[in-house]
């Protein structure tokens, strides 16, 4: 099988760094809520690794702004048996929690939604927040629930028979995009 790359090691940081432009834009709007009240939560594996990206660069524009974690969806997934076994990562919550923040789940591909369903039902077992948005690095389509993410780096539309491949330097030891 052949891969093509569509996003290389600059594409993927314009990409992060634009997404964190927005993030604070979005945020602005809700006039009453700070940089502080802002909550950045990434789904294992990759989605930890570019949330924190996200943070990195949020601290940057606005100090206070980056707050990470992450969130293990691992056990609120409905296709647990159609998928290989993974053990669950710890959910890492902001000591000060999200109880009315806004929280931005961050993930690398958005493409059934079935994960961001099963993250939502995680993250109402830690708090309430104020609001939540979807940050995504790839928005491949095909989506089976009525789910969108707010903040994309790329639509890439892709048939069926497709697989995106995101490999970042802090997991694979290489970073680029790929389609399969």
């Amino acid at each position: 099988m052949t891969a093509r790359t569509v996003l290389q090691p600059a594409d993927i940081t314009r990409a992060l760094t634009r997404i964190s432009h927005e993030i604070l834009e979005s945020q602005r709007q809700l006039s009453s809520v700070s940089g502080s009240d802002l909550v950045i939560l990434g789904i294992p594996t990759r989605g930890v690794v570019l949330a924190k990206r996200i943070g990195a660069i949020l601290e940057g524009i606005e100090p206070g702004s980056g707050v990470t974690g992450s969130l293990d969806v691992t056990m609120y997934r409905d296709d647990l048996a159609g998928q290989p076994t993974r053990a669950p990562s710890p959910t890492q919550v902001p000591a000060g929690g999200i109880d009315g923040k806004t929280v931005v789940l961050v993930d690398d591909v958005l493409y059934s939604g079935r994960t961001i369903r099963a993250a939502l039902d995680a993250l109402a077992d830690h708090g309430r927040p104020r609001a939540v948005r979807l940050a995504v690095l790839v928005d491949r389509g095909h989506r089976e629930l009525p789910i969108r993410a707010d903040f994309v780096g790329k639509n890439l539309p892709t048939s069926f028979d497709e697989k995106i491949r995101v490999r970042l330097e802090e997991v694979d030891g290489f970073e680029g995009v790929e389609i399969e």
